[in-house]
């Protein structure tokens, strides 16, 4: 997985590989202990909701995703349409943009391979 951010907005792309973990049922993690200096601690899982949600701290957070928008994009695959989810807040400034892709060059590569193959 893979994390981008600026400001109010996040950009997590992950993996076909991490695609199928997390629509078994596991979550995709991302952690770094940046230089020894403090430990950062990511995760993404789905549930059955309609709206994304994000609990934790700064040091150790979790974003769920809803389930059914997660599969549609996983049967569209390859593609560079990604999922947009804005997480509400207290002050509208506040809310978190959160782009969710899975990386299509891995998409593209896989799907290249399955038909040469086959």
């Amino acid at each position: 997985m893979k994390l981008q951010w600026e400001g109010q907005q996040w950009r997590v792309r992950i993996d076909e590989d991490e695609l199928r973990h997390l629509l078994a049922g596991g979550q995709v993690e991302l952690e770094s202990h940046a230089a020894g200096r403090f430990h950062l601690h990511g995760a993404v899982r789905l549930h059955g909701g309609e709206l994304a949600t994000l609990e934790g701290a700064a040091s150790r957070w979790t974003l769920a995703l809803p389930d059914t928008p997660v599969r549609e994009l996983a049967g569209r695959l390859p593609t560079r349409d990604g999922l947009h989810f804005e997480l509400a807040a207290g002050m509208p400034e506040h809310a978190l943009q959160v782009r969710f892709d899975v990386d299509v060059r891995d998409s593209a590569r896989r799907l290249k391979a399955s038909r040469e193959g086959g």
